[in-house]
């Protein structure tokens, strides 16, 4: 069975949700007068001044600026139609790798961008490789796989990144297709340590690249590496200090670490960065990792301070992003609630009538994990009756795929309600299993750790020596988690005694 993995290079569902409307929503970082993006070198065989134009373009792609990326890319082929590179440009940035999958009308749009690509004098062998490429994603129907459109195009790629292996650009996006193979985190991350080497020799050879630096955080965003992407945290605010994104994404690694004071700051400057470009997904984004820091620092006011301000945002700013709304709804007190042991309150937290079956299970999951503490068998039975319902909505949905990474929680909440009738070993056995998956793939930077809820339920239960165990092996995938602290705490007490 598959379980939610929180490594960024396989998006949870509500990240998705996140980036969608990041990417419709993204405040233009100013094409007339580009601030600091970091350095791209991409030479194409256009003229000169679509050649500034481009390199600009692909600066904000590598920081996930796609709405800007194409909107750059498009002045281009406005000025000059024959300019086949900036028709790929335009459809690279409806391919948003590490975010989400393209809809239906975004790989119909890719198609026929390529195909005018295609229709061009196209004046080198490495331009056409290039487009080949994305053609191998986008060509056949929209019915067509998107695992067999991923893997075609990386096997494109390969070829690009073999033929020219000095060109940055083509080591960065072949890296950056492994990373999205649905099998980056098997076997010890054997094909994410490949992208990692290649990664690497990027970022030394091109220190100011943020291609480099921003993917390497991806790359290493999980318990297993996420030492390995320090480096390139403390640098890739540095290369592109105008773009929200790259302000935050060094917070990803920071929270890996437990370095919250350094996770506090990243999010603090990214939060002001993006409310000076209204650029409110960018900001919301960081508030909400700003949330998580601030509760394991023990920092209860500031967290809910963060808390009521995501959720005092003005509607209207939220017209054409309703998900987003939503996911500030549900995820924000789920997370102050629980993290605080509020049960009664999360028992009863609000179910939005009006939002999509899959935040409506937010809720649903955070009821089953009160009623787990409070040992209300019948609040459990019905969260997880209603969880389970939404699952089955979701696989109604365009976005069915997205199930699968509901399936971590899914176990999650079964577990509390084994727990809240008194079946123990069912509740372990169903905890061990999500717990050992989080060990291997990771969990979401500001979400629960299985294996805590597992230390939670022995210690509940009267076994402190094995919940030590477990708040101790927390502790190594989750370190400096202020209520794995406590709770190893409370445990030593116990066994003192």
């Amino acid at each position: 069975m598959l379980f939610r993995t929180a490594n960024t290079i396989l998006i949870a569902l509500l990240v998705t949700t996140i980036a969608r409307a990041q990417e419709e929503h993204h405040h233009d970082e100013g094409a007339a007068t580009p601030p600091s993006l970091g350095t791209v070198s991409f030479p194409i065989s256009c003229s000169a001044e679509d050649q500034s134009d481009f390199t600009h373009g692909m600066a904000l792609l590598h920081s996930f600026g796609y709405k800007n990326a194409r909107l750059t890319f498009q002045q281009i082929n406005r000025r000059d139609p024959s300019c086949a590179m900036a028709y790929w440009g335009q459809a690279m940035s409806l391919y948003r790798q590490l975010w989400d999958r393209p809809s239906a009308e975004d790989l119909a749009e890719g198609a026929k961008l390529i195909q005018e690509a295609e229709s061009q004098s196209i004046q080198t062998k490495r331009e056409r490789a290039y487009i080949d490429a994305a053609a191998a994603f986008y060509e056949g129907n929209t019915r067509r796989n998107f695992d067999t459109r991923r893997s075609a195009y990386s096997d494109a790629m390969k070829k690009v990144h073999t033929s020219w292996p000095d060109d940055d650009e083509a080591s960065l996006f072949y890296a950056l297709s492994l990373l999205t193979s649905p099998d980056a985190a098997k076997n010890n991350f054997a094909i994410t340590r490949q992208a990692i080497a290649i990664l690497k020799d990027v970022f030394q050879r091109s220190p100011n690249h943020p291609g480099a630096a921003h993917y390497l955080i991806h790359a290493c965003d999980n318990p297993v590496l996420a030492a390995d992407g320090l480096a390139a945290a403390r640098r890739y605010a540095e290369i592109a200090p105008a773009s929200p994104h790259a302000v935050h994404m060094p917070s990803h690694i920071f929270a890996r670490l437990g370095m919250w004071d350094e996770d506090i700051k990243s999010n603090l400057a990214s939060m002001q960065l993006a409310k000076q470009q209204k650029s409110f997904p960018d900001m919301l984004h960081a508030m909400n990792f700003l949330e998580y820091a601030y509760l394991q620092k023990g920092n209860l006011d500031q967290a809910k301070q963060v808390e009521t301000d995501a959720l005092n945002v003005p509607r209207e700013d939220f017209v054409d992003m309703p998900s987003m709304f939503n996911y500030v709804r549900v995820r924000f007190p789920s997370l102050y609630l629980l993290e605080t042991h509020d049960w009664i309150a999360a028992q009863a937290l609000a179910v939005p009538l009006d939002a999509e079956p899959r935040f409506q299970a937010v809720v649903y999951w955070t009821r089953a994990v009160a009623s787990g503490h409070r040992h209300d068998p019948k609040a459990a039975q019905d969260a997880v009756t209603n969880f389970d319902a939404k699952i089955d909505e979701v696989r109604k949905t365009s976005y069915a795929y997205a199930v699968d990474s509901m399936t971590g929680e899914q176990n999650e909440a079964h577990a509390w309600l084994a727990f809240a009738q008194g079946q123990m070993q069912s509740a372990i056995n169903l905890m061990t299993r999500v717990a050992e998956n989080q060990d291997r793939e990771g969990k979401g930077e500001v979400e629960f750790p299985a294996r805590e809820m597992l230390a939670d339920m022995l210690l509940e239960e009267g076994s402190p020596y094995e919940a030590l165990t477990q708040y101790r092996l927390c502790l190594r995938t989750d370190p400096n988690r202020l209520n794995s602290l406590a709770g190893a705490k409370r445990a030593e007490n116990l066994i003192s005694q």
